[in-house]
């Protein structure tokens, strides 16, 4: 195995034998190097793997960032729908199913929520359809009203314009997953999409110089080679700086409702390896996609934000994109605690959040 190359890699770089730039450009390995890893199937590899991950991610992230959600619209406007979807309205009983369409003092109130809950970052999602208008109305309200650091996700239904005008109102990031980026994989799971939409929507996110997020929706029939093949086509062709790692979950009803889920153990060896090609980034894992019990296993392999997390104050039953179950702040915060990992929050503001969340017992 490659073990011994990445650790000795690493030892050079703490210290100080090689560069710090020519370290976060090359990453500790290859693409053949990937591949093996992939392919490792027993226990002390696994070990090992989660090992020197864990370790690179202590280096560079010395808090788990948390990552609470606030979905703006379902009604989507893609058709055919994606196969795997139980987020958009009509597709599956288990998620939201009815259409709807958040007021503005709804967005306003959940985000005051989140803020006041001692989560730092939100990330707003919103179906396709408005060419990026919900996602910039919701940024205009969370920013106005809170000091939140936002995230929005609209997909490839961003413009040029409307990545401008999310620039104009303070977006800290935008997310674009290309979620494969096997052609033939893509068309059959998505049908009313084009890959190189969410392509284009990524590079004019790089071109306006905003934080990118584009991530692998794994475990829904591609190879290792593809994985492979989309992590190096994000390190070498896009300037990321998070990417979100989301094992496939079946939601009953949609056409996916059969294939098989993937398992933790694969998305945190998934994230390992991401984390060994991009050493600083934020890597990210939403609590619905890997099992909002099994979140240990995500930063096992080397996670350093969690989300999809919804404190007991948020004003709305918010069902997760990947499955309906998310991931409650005071259980992620003791499974991040558990590890002897520090979370991101707003200290005062959770300690307040849990005497009032205590009383109410």
């Amino acid at each position: 195995m490659v073990f011994g190359k990445i650790e000795e890699e690493f030892k050079e770089f703490l210290e100080n034998r090689r560069k710090y730039n020519e370290f976060i450009k090359n990453g500790l390995i290859d693409e053949d190097e990937a591949l093996r890893l992939f392919k490792i199937d027993n226990w002390r590899d696994y070990l090992k793997l989660f090992d020197i991950a864990s370790k690179v991610r202590d280096y560079f992230k010395k808090e788990i960032e948390i990552t609470s959600t606030i979905h703006i619209t379902n009604i989507c406007h893609v058709n055919p729908k994606c196969l795997y979807c139980g987020f958009a309205a009509g597709t599956s009983k288990e998620g939201y199913y009815e259409p709807f369409r958040l007021t503005d003092e709804e967005i306003k109130k959940s985000a005051i929520a989140i803020e006041e809950s001692g989560i730092k970052r939100v990330s707003c999602s919103s179906a396709h359809g408005y060419q990026g208008k919900e996602v910039i109305r919701a940024l205009k309200i969370v920013k106005k009203y809170t000091n939140l650091e936002v995230l929005v996700n609209a997909g490839a239904d961003l413009t040029e314009d409307s990545i401008k005008e999310l620039k104009k109102y303070g977006i800290d990031t935008i997310c674009c997953n290309l979620e494969t980026i096997n052609e033939n994989l893509f068309k059959k799971v998505k049908p009313g999409e084009e890959l190189e939409d969410r392509i284009n929507v990524c590079k004019l996110v790089n071109k306006y110089d905003i934080e990118l997020s584009t991530g692998l929706l794994i475990g829904i029939g591609e190879s290792y080679e593809d994985r492979v093949n989309h992590l190096f086509y994000l390190k070498n062709e896009l300037n990321v700086g998070e990417i979100p790692i989301m094992g496939f979950n079946p939601y009953k009803g949609t056409p996916m409702e059969d294939h098989p889920k993937c398992s933790a153990l694969e998305q945190a060896k998934t994230i390992a390896i991401t984390r060994l090609i991009f050493p600083e980034i934020r890597i990210t894992s939403p609590t619905p996609t890997i099992g909002a019990e099994l979140m240990q296993f995500a930063l096992l392999g080397g996670a350093s934000n969690v989300a999809t997390v919804i404190p007991k104050n948020h004003p709305l039953n918010i069902k997760g994109v990947g499955s309906p179950k998310t991931g409650n702040l005071d259980e992620v915060v003791k499974m991040i605690t558990d590890l002897g990992l520090k979370p991101k929050l707003d200290w005062k503001r959770y300690k307040r959040y849990l005497e009032v969340y205590k009383l109410k017992k």
